[in-house]
């Protein structure tokens, strides 16, 4: 029996699923070593830079395998993970809030790329079918069908001690030739699966693909702003004892940072580099070099030259008291405005421009991250890396809006100085 074959089983099931031979994983003694074999399988899964990048995917996936193992499968129906796995209140609409739609659909995603990639291709494989949460496993171990499989079920060979007539024997192969028939559907059902999700690229894909598919190291363009001309240092044998010393430092704003982090963590998933310059640093000449992320609105001035001409862009008074977002299309709207005074209390409503276009004075693709506020550019990064965000966003643009610029106006609770999820306010294509 050819030792790339794969046995699917569902656990706590005892039927066949797709022509392959289903196990009841916690009936005989071998249920534990599967159990462990899968568990040892799902580590390797959140362990790829598919996974381990993400705070949600390995969440919801170790959920529902650890659940299906312990034999409550039933369970896994959508509020029931939108409330375990995401905190939804017991009673959320499932309609308004696809988060647990959205994110099985990304893992499923994930696990296909996983599977594709060299290395692995005689794994085990932890399946997540399309239309249900239940999860489903694949030894690569033909043998281990025949040992666990029910015979009358199944129709399996069954050794004896006497002699088979021919017909018996035609009779034994026939099983056989059906779970190869039926592996081979299998086969070509993911590849259909394959070729649809190359043909179906998600909003993130879609979002970041000038960046992904660009063979240049993407440059982060952040506000540098304090300047200082001395660094105090501490002696190593003695911390408590500090000397001053002449130096040129340049520091940057630790909320400019988490967007920084985010968007490049998500760059290094899909194999891309990147550069950090300073605003004050950063050239024309740098820019045509590679696409760009700009962060921070008001204390980086690429930004504000950059979203100068767009629809919408950043504006305030000359005292630089109030702060807003500005529509180009109606300037007298006045939805997005920050007063110094409120934002200094720490508990305030923060807005962000959002943008990914090409620009016209470098011909590179860049992307802004930017609120007003510190707290709005904190939540304009988490929007820019969470596919739940994206697709929520994709649903609002128009139809052909990856193939086009793009800006995102975006707002968000802050509370004692962390901001809270974004939500989308305005979308605009050209």
């Amino acid at each position: 029996m050819a030792a790339s074959s794969y046995a699917r089983f569902a656990p706590q099931r005892g039927y066949g699923y797709d022509g392959y031979l289903t196990y009841q994983m916690d009936r005989t003694s071998s249920s534990q070593e599967d159990k462990l074999a899968v568990t040892q399988q799902l580590e390797r899964l959140l362990q790829n830079p598919h996974f381990h990048k993400s705070k949600r995917f390995p969440v919801f996936l170790r959920f529902v395998v650890t659940e299906a193992l312990a034999g409550r499968a039933d369970n896994l129906k959508e509020r029931t993970l939108g409330v375990e796995v995401f905190g939804k209140d017991p009673h959320y609409d499932t309609t308004e809030d696809p988060i647990v739609r959205v994110t099985a659909g990304e893992i499923r995603k994930r696990i296909a790329q996983y599977y594709q990639e060299p290395g692995h291709e005689h794994e085990l494989r932890v399946l997540l079918p399309p239309g249900s949460y239940v999860p489903h496993f694949c030894f690569p171990d033909e043998a281990k069908a025949s040992d666990h499989a029910k015979p009358e079920k199944h129709e399996l060979p069954i050794e004896a001690s006497e002699p088979k007539p021919a017909s018996r024997i035609a009779a034994r192969q026939f099983p056989w030739a059906k779970i190869t028939a039926a592996l081979l559907v299998l086969a070509a059902a993911i590849g259909t699966v394959f070729a649809w999700q190359a043909m179906h690229p998600s909003a993130i894909e879609q979002f970041w693909a000038p960046f992904v598919k660009s063979s240049d190291p993407v440059l982060f363009c952040i506000a540098d702003q304090s300047q200082y001309s001395t660094i105090t240092l501490r002696d190593a044998s003695d911390p408590q004892r500090q000397t001053t010393l002449s130096d040129r430092m340049i520091t940057v704003i630790i909320d400019d940072v988490n967007p920084l982090v985010d968007i490049a963590g998500l760059l290094h998933t899909y194999g891309r580099s990147y550069r950090v310059q300073a605003e004050t640093a950063t050239t024309l000449s740098d820019l045509r070099r590679s696409p760009s992320v700009f962060i921070g609105a008001y204390d980086n001035g690429w930004t504000l030259r950059l979203t100068a001409p767009l629809r919408f862009h950043f504006a305030n008074n000359q005292e630089m008291t109030r702060f807003w977002i500005e529509d180009r299309n109606n300037p007298t709207k006045q939805d997005w405005v920050i007063d110094r005074s409120h934002r200094d209390t720490g508990t305030y409503k923060d807005y962000a421009i959002v943008a990914r276009l090409l620009d016209p004075n470098t011909d590179r693709f860049v992307v802004v991250a930017a609120g007003i506020a510190r707290g709005g550019t904190v939540a304009a990064g988490e929007f820019l890396v969470d596919p739940h965000h994206l697709d929520e966003f994709a649903l609002k643009a128009s139809k052909d809006w990856s193939s086009k610029n793009t800006e995102i106006v975006l707002e968000t609770q802050v509370i004692d100085g962390r901001s809270g999820p974004p939500r989308i306010d305005a979308v605009y294509t050209w």
